[in-house]
């Protein structure tokens, strides 16, 4: 993958085939490719998560960004990954990407921007050698703050930046510049792999995908999964762990279709979306028994499409079913 190994060219290759609204850009570098789907994962994951913070019992701040780290790249490789994001080549994490209307654009961050203290404190080293360990403990730093409340960043100039979050769902965003076409949800972070972008038509299809996982983060799915002692083994895609699974994945795509409609998306194009990723090539002979089958997925989506134009037709707030009672895992 692009963060840290050299299978530049493939991955180049599906970033160049994915649609993107943000305008191209002449530098030939795939990092560049990477760059500019953060910024669009940036800005929907932020859309996405305030607007519908009213729906999410746990909420979190958020920013508008995704983090960075010149950790992340391999030594001969680090010059040309930090000049996509205009950072300079020192040990600091940086910001990746900003949502344009979020906190860190109104308080006059940029991209590249290296960030090195958090509340008069120098920020978290990470505990562990991994390449995001750093990322992942000033996410965790952030996520445990008040949902609204402004602190201060060292960003190297003579005063402090004073920033304010706005609260959203639990949920901070990462990009992968991975070949597989997939995403994952862990209960607090959502990473979406370059090759799901080849799927999504425009910037409502790829917040479908992002929503789904989102959805993931706020219906609790990992920890009611973990409680109800599901096989992550080789026996996840047989019995009651494929059903609990499976159950999962489709409570997450009903309730997708009522994250895009509170943000403003069109709901309809998470249909569309899995629609387009069920009938893809090379897509495996035999089905996961832990998703439902695309044509299923599509069905129970539009059925909530539907439950959402009746409830706007009748002049009802929009309320998804599943926030105040989703069904036990059993």
């Amino acid at each position: 993958m692009l963060r840290r190994a050299p299978s530049i060219l493939a991955a180049l290759a599906l970033l160049a085939a994915a649609p993107v609204q943000a305008a191209a850009s002449a530098d030939p570098s795939p990092y560049a490719s990477l760059a500019a789907l953060e910024a669009r994962v940036a800005a929907i994951g932020f859309r996405l998560t305030t607007a519908n913070a009213a729906w999410c019992r746990e909420q979190q701040p958020q920013f508008g960004w995704i983090w960075g780290d010149p950790r992340l790249y391999d030594a001969e490789r680090r010059p040309e990954a930090l000049a996509a994001y205009g950072a300079a080549d020192r040990d600091a994490p940086f910001v990746a990407a900003i949502a344009p209307t979020g906190p860190a654009a109104l308080a006059g961050m940029r991209v590249g921007m290296a960030v090195l203290g958090i509340a008069a404190a120098p920020v978290p080293n990470g505990r562990d050698a991994h390449p995001f360990a750093r990322i992942t403990a000033i996410e965790m730093q952030l996520a445990a703050l008040p949902a609204a409340a402004p602190l201060a960043l060292d960003v190297g100039a003579a005063a402090a930046l004073p920033i304010t979050p706005v609260a959203g769902c639990v949920s901070d965003f990462r990009v992968e510049a991975s070949e597989k076409p997939g995403a994952v949800a862990d209960g607090r972070m959502v990473l979406v792999n370059h090759g799901l972008a080849q799927f999504a038509a425009d910037d409502a299809e790829l917040a479908a995908a992002i929503a789904h996982e989102i959805a993931h983060n706020i219906l609790r799915h990992r920890a009611r999964l973990d409680a109800a002692g599901v096989d992550r083994g080789l026996g996840k895609q047989f019995g009651r762990s494929a059903r609990l699974f499976k159950q999962t994945e489709v409570e997450a795509d009903r309730l997708s279709a009522w994250l895009l409609a509170g943000a403003g998306y069109d709901p309809a194009a998470a249909a569309r979306f899995w629609q387009k990723f069920g009938q893809r090539q090379g897509r495996p002979l035999f089905q996961a028994g832990t998703h439902p089958r695309w044509r299923d997925r599509v069905a129970s989506i539009e059925a909530e499409v539907a439950a959402i134009a009746a409830a706007r037709a009748g002049g009802q707030p929009l309320r998804p079913p599943l926030i105040d009672a989703p069904p036990p895992l059993e």
